[in-house]
């Protein structure tokens, strides 16, 4: 939903709270990231293509993602909350749909999502409700090292650490925001409030903030993506062309490569970046095989 003028807010009244970082300063660190909030930034830059150009994107993204070694796990929204309902039906109006019909076609992609996903080897997992929730949910358990997000109300659930402009692209300028350090910037708790505006749904909005995910443990795996797999999915049942797809295949092997020998060498040379993300709580890795069965049918680990 978002937050107005919190990062403005932090910026000028707590920037001890926020630091600069590269790419390469998440190599091996598990990101979550809300589904809808990704392919929503290629949904707007390509509105023509509004079913294709989301799959599209995410394809492209996850791979930047995977050479640089980032281990993604993608959280997809599940019922949303009633504060929120409003909303949502009159962005469907806009769109020219009425709210069933919205919920149908959200059905069908989110299917598309999480099949690609399962095809590129990264879990996917659904939220009970707001993605971002369980997101915060992940970073605050220590089951992930960090949220990836433009919204800001990562930190308003208690997400410990939030990434915004991870865009995976090389030169972009990651802003990272520290909750704890913002919280003792600020001279705040975490619960403490401001005086209550009137007619306003306090309770409400307090307990959709503060209620923990009813969800059971996840479990995450990765394995190496299904090249053949997707070849299928994204070129003889949607239009990408296979040569495309083939394409960045390679250059995902080859760069890969070249990225882990890189480091390597620096390793070897003490060239490794001091990084904040260090003191991220040890997030719990669990490799066993994503429970996705029921969406997609099996497959193996390789």
């Amino acid at each position: 939903m978002g937050i107005t003028k919190l990062a403005h807010l932090i910026h000028f009244d707590a920037p001890a709270s926020m630091c600069n970082r590269e790419i390469g300063d998440l190599s091996g660190k598990i990101i979550a990231l809300d589904t809808s909030i990704v392919v929503n930034q290629f949904r707007s830059a390509v509105p023509s293509h509004l079913k294709l150009s989301p799959l599209t994107g995410l394809f492209y993204r996850t791979l930047a993602f995977l050479e640089n070694d980032i281990k993604p796990v993608f959280v997809l929204d599940g019922r949303p909350p009633n504060q929120k309902m409003a909303l949502l039906e009159k962005r469907a109006q806009v769109t020219g749909w009425n709210s069933s019909q919205s919920t149908n076609s959200t059905t069908g992609l989110k299917h598309d999502y999480c099949r690609l996903l399962w095809l590129m080897g990264v879990p996917c997992i659904n939220a009970p409700g707001e993605a971002e929730a369980l997101c915060a949910h992940l970073v605050k358990t220590g089951r992930v090292n960090a949220v990836a997000s433009e919204d800001m109300d990562t930190l308003a659930f208690g997400g410990t650490f939030l990434l915004r402009q991870l865009n995976a692209k090389k030169d972009s300028e990651i802003t990272e925001y520290s909750l704890p350090k913002l919280l003792e910037s600020l001279q705040l708790t975490y619960k403490e409030t401001h005086p209550i505006p009137p007619n306003w749904q306090y309770e409400d909005a307090r307990k959709l903030f503060f209620e923990t995910p009813k969800i059971d443990e996840p479990v995450f795996a990765w394995c190496e993506p299904d090249e053949d797999g997707l070849v299928q999915f994204l070129c003889k049942e949607k239009t990408l062309k296979e040569e495309r797809i083939r394409g960045r295949m390679r250059k995902f092997r080859e760069s890969r490569l070249k990225k882990r020998k890189q480091r390597e060498e620096n390793e070897k040379k003490g060239k490794t970046r001091q990084s904040r993300l260090e003191d991220f709580f040890p997030a719990t890795r669990k490799r066993k095989s994503a429970d996705v069965k029921e969406m997609i049918g099996g497959k193996q680990k390789k």
